[in-house]
């Protein structure tokens, strides 16, 4: 039996390592000779470092930089060749804050972009950047400044010349723009402590900003695709760094080879925190089925809403792993989420080898 494990981290319980450790373990005890394949996964937020790191090996690089209120803080990225890979959440994180921090009007992404400006001095000449999990809403000025403070000593962002021979990649599954109804501001800087006023200004300034930049280089990025993430530091990238999208899932299962590691495999065993009608919009799981062509997917998650929309979308078994009577309190403890994985996924393989189908699944 082969068996492909592709979980993304449980937020603020468990990484994608020791998630797909502890299904590893609940197969094991049904399988023991099975043959296993544990790929640490992310679609460009949480644990996108450590996903590629595993999967490519590389120099993971620490440093200090600042944080999202502008604090000295120690953060990394992975290079390997002249290759860089950069997550925001590690010097731009909403998790870096308490609660009581949390402000989008004065949060920055400026410690994003020393974590550039340091790779591309160290020779990267291709910086791939996960977008996800900011605390920020300012639409990347902070990264750009920060990369004009750090590559130009004169001030002046014209003069960087040697960004020219990088070329920068973002990923990420935002399709928002940058401003209006449906952008940066008005969607998710109330996730980031942002009040209804704040979430507006915010919107106002991105608008203006957009507005002045199209002025000054002759085409507007702000209505592209993945210019609304992380706060609009999407945007920065594609107008400034010419940057191209794309989705973090795709690009990550294209650079680990997912598609050939899937030769001769019985059941791919994927999932996340929590699954509803808006994992098929664009988040981890939906790209590993995608990808997983005729194999069997099994999605498993902390909480379950929409799971007959979820199966009609082709997954073959939707499982919650947490007991009805769990408290949520109990659930996020790391050793109870790792022994409800190991259980929930000892349970599928089980009723898998006896054909129970997921309708009388329990």
């Amino acid at each position: 039996m082969k068996v492909i494990i592709a979980i993304d981290s449980f937020k603020g319980c468990l990484t994608s390592a020791e998630a797909n450790q502890a299904a590893a373990a609940g197969i094991r005890s049904v399988h023991p000779d099975a043959e296993l394949v544990l790929l640490p996964v992310s679609d460009g937020g949480e644990g996108f470092i450590e996903a590629y790191h595993a999967a490519t090996g590389g120099e993971l690089v620490t440093l200090t930089v600042r944080d999202p209120l502008m604090r000295n803080i120690t953060a990394r990225y992975l290079l390997k060749g002249h290759t860089a890979v950069i997550e925001t959440a590690e010097a731009s994180g909403l998790t870096l804050l308490t609660p009581e921090e949390r402000n989008p009007l004065v949060t920055t992404t400026y410690g994003t972009g020393q974590l550039v400006a340091d790779a591309v001095k160290r020779g990267a000449r291709h910086v791939i950047v996960g977008l996800g999990g900011s605390a920020t809403s300012d639409a990347g000025k902070g990264m750009l400044r920060a990369l004009t403070d750090a590559l130009n000593p004169h001030g002046t962002w014209d003069g960087i010349k040697v960004l020219g021979n990088v070329r920068f990649t973002i990923a990420t599954d935002v399709d928002n723009p940058l401003y209006g109804e449906h952008g940066a501001a008005r969607v998710f800087a109330p996730q980031k402590g942002a009040t209804a006023a704040m979430a507006l200004r915010l919107d106002e300034q991105a608008r203006r900003f957009a507005e002045v930049s199209a002025r000054h280089f002759g085409y507007d990025r702000s209505a592209s695709k993945g210019a609304g993430a992380a706060g609009g530091l999407g945007y920065a990238f594609l107008q400034y760094l010419n940057a191209d999208c794309q989705p973090g899932t795709d690009l990550l299962l294209a650079d680990i080879r997912f598609d050939a590691l899937l030769e001769g495999a019985d059941l791919v065993i994927t999932g996340e925190g929590s699954a509803d009608r808006q994992t098929l919009m664009g988040k981890l799981p939906a790209g590993i089925l995608r990808h997983s062509g005729s194999v069997p997917v099994c999605l498993i998650a902390g909480r379950i809403s929409d799971r007959d929309l979820l199966l009609q979308a082709g997954f073959s078994y939707v499982e919650c792993i947490n007991p009805p009577a769990v408290t949520l309190e109990e659930a996020m403890r790391r050793e109870v989420a790792q022994r409800h994985i190991s259980e929930t996924t000892r349970r599928i393989v089980t009723s898998a080898d006896t054909a129970v189908t997921p309708a009388t699944y329990p």
